[in-house]
């Protein structure tokens, strides 16, 4: 039997966020005009029930009030970006971490061109927080949702924004 999915579109700082699940767990997150935005189609039916904890943490950290996100997630990919996203989710609010940095946590101090490229297909931003690494000079690079929301997100965590627009 194929998998059920399902989405809902929430209002973010950000425009709507579009949530996906496959069998009622969260396994993507998509922003207006991001790269590697899959075609809608592949959302599957509308319907708002799988997501009522996601989005409660969601409306809590764009409150101000949640610093680490509590969900099971589905997500899907190969064994190394796995683990890059399971990186990614250990960066605490606030904090960041050059590409990499992360490749030496992950025992491989030379991918991290490789660790760029698996942070970019994170389908799950936000949640799994691809937008705190940074470029080894400390400026920001690349971000699927966009630089300037990557900017406005780390701004809102470190405190120096507290609106997000």
């Amino acid at each position: 039997m194929p998998p059920t999915v399902r989405h809902t579109v929430v209002d973010s700082p950000y425009e709507p966020l579009t949530l996906v699940a496959v069998d009622g767990v969260l396994s993507r997150i998509h922003m207006t005009g991001q790269r590697h935005r899959p075609p809608e189609e592949t959302f599957g039916e509308p319907d708002p029930r799988p997501f009522g904890e996601a989005i409660r943490q969601l409306d809590a950290y764009f409150a101000g009030e949640l610093t680490e996100f509590d969900l099971p997630l589905r997500l899907v990919g190969t064994e190394f970006q796995l683990r890059v996203w399971e990186e990614l989710r250990r960066i605490p609010y606030g904090e960041t971490r050059t590409y990499g940095e992360l490749a030496e946590l992950l025992g491989n101090p030379g991918a991290s061109r490789a660790v760029g490229l698996a942070n970019g297909k994170n389908p799950v931003s936000v949640i799994v927080p691809c937008h705190r690494v940074i470029g080894a000079g400390g400026g920001l690079t690349g971000y699927g949702g966009g630089l300037d929301r990557k900017q406005r997100l780390l701004a809102f965590e470190s405190g120096r924004d507290s609106t997000l627009f």
